[in-house]
This record gives C-alpha cells, structure tokens and sequence, in this order.
C-alpha cells in the first residue's frame, strides 16, 4: 500500500513538471525593453515595428534624456539595450558593470540646429563667432536641453562657448529636461530660439531652422548603443543585430542621422 502511494505521488509530480513546463513554452516571448535617447523616437518607432513584423520578435521603447535613462538603468530598471545620445552616459554605465562591453558600437551621428518659431520670419542669423545670440533673444530666452546633465544641452553649451557667446547668454536659458522638451517650447512659442539636433527640427512642423551649429564648435555627436549587464531577453541581442542591419541604416539615414 505503502509502495502504491509513493508511486502515485511520483506520476502526480511528473505530470505536475509536465504542465508547469508546457506552460512555460505557452507563454508568449517577452519583449525586449529599449531605453534610448528621445531624440531617436519617431525613427526607432518605426524600426522597432518593422522588425516585430519581421521576426515576431517585439520591443518596447522608453524615452527620455540619457542622463535620465543611464540613472534609470543604475537604479534597476529593467532595460534590456540602452541607446544614449552620446558615450559619458554610456561611460557612466560602462564604469559601473551596468552593460555588457563586448556589445558597444557606435550607431549613429547627428548635428546641431538653431531653430525658432516657424511663424516667426524675422530671425535672421548667420552662425559665427561673436555672433548676436543675445541681441536676438531680445527679453526672452534661449531654450535647450539642459546644459548641466543632458546630451543635447551639453553639446549646444560646448558650440556657444567655443563661438564666444556663451557668457552672454548662460544666464537666459531654460533648462528643458529633453532635446523634444526644448523643441516644443519654440514649437509652441514660448521660446524665440532653440538649440536641438537636426533630426528633431525635421519631425517638427512648428520650427524652422535658421542655421547649423558648425561641428568643429562641440564634440561629435556619437550614439552608442548596448546591451545591458542584467538583460536575460535572448532576443534582445537579434534587435541590436537588426539596429545595424542595411534596412535599419537606410531608416536612420532617412530620418537625418548620420549612421557610423
């Protein structure tokens, strides 16, 4: 009796494993978790959703300033690839074991744009040193990204110091917490002038572009992309592959990034 027992107690654990195990293999594949930099929204959008349809495979973006993100990921959040707007954020990350090194690569470039309100025509600048940045901004103010922490911020601050107009007007800047932040200000106008990159100016309708910050002004803008040291998402590793795929690079061009 005793013997019967155990050997029914062994066929319930076996079929109880069974189902545990073919529930496991029911369950739909998670998706991967991106965290990238808001200025790559509207294209990585649009990537992310052509390979989900290519392969199944699907990733959810979350975006923000890459300060923003690179804390994030440092406090836990569990990300699976992260794409800043440039390599400290990454650096940060790198010098902290919070991403897996052999994964980092260079994915793209951009450039820096002076913007206003694209109702407003009478702004005309021609970006050099000593040029009249203050005398444009009148009573207002210039927007950014923040210059203390965000990429887009810290690049346009490096630009103005290098063209000798910085002093003027460090002063009167709004610190917006996004590159996306900064363009809607101007968008919006409620702020005459803008810093952003160039690829933000295209997605947005209510801005025109006055000039180009020359790049000799900032240290290149790189984005690095990688996979994070506590991603377990075997997929994940595939959408980082698919980043740098000759589709993806053609979407990347298309949007206006420089692809590396």
């Amino acid at each position: 009796m005793h013997r019967r027992s155990m050997l029914s107690g062994m066929v319930a654990f076996a079929v109880a494993a069974t189902a545990v195990q073919r529930s496991a293999r029911a369950q739909p594949p998670k998706d991967i978790v991106v965290f990238a930099a808001v200025s790559l929204k509207d294209v990585l959008d649009e990537i992310g959703a052509r390979f989900c349809c290519d392969t199944a495979e699907c990733e959810t973006a979350s975006y923000a300033a890459s300060s923003t993100l690179a804390k994030r990921i440092e406090n836990g959040a569990p990300a699976d690839l992260f794409i800043s707007a440039d390599p400290d954020w990454m650096d940060y990350l790198e010098q902290r074991n919070l991403i897996k090194p052999w994964s980092r690569v260079n994915l793209l470039g951009n450039k820096l744009v002076l913007i206003a309100p694209a109702i407003d025509r009478s702004v005309r600048l021609a970006i050099a040193p000593g040029f009249p940045l203050a005398t444009a901004l009148g009573d207002s103010r210039l927007a950014m990204a923040d210059p203390a922490s965000v990429p887009a911020g810290m690049y346009g601050k490096a630009a103005l110091q290098y063209l000798g107009v910085w002093p003027a007007v460090a002063s009167r800047i709004i610190p917006a917490e996004d590159v996306r932040a900064a363009l809607l200000l101007v968008a919006r106008g409620q702020a005459p002038l803008g810093i952003v990159y160039a690829t933000d100016a295209m997605v947005e309708p209510g801005v025109r572009v006055i000039g180009a910050l020359p790049q000799e002004t900032h240290p290149e803008i790189i984005y690095p992309v990688a996979l994070t040291s506590h991603s377990q998402n075997p997929d994940a590793a595939d959408f980082l592959v698919y980043l740098k795929s000759k589709g993806a690079r053609a979407q990347f061009q298309k949007a206006g990034f420089r692809v590396r």
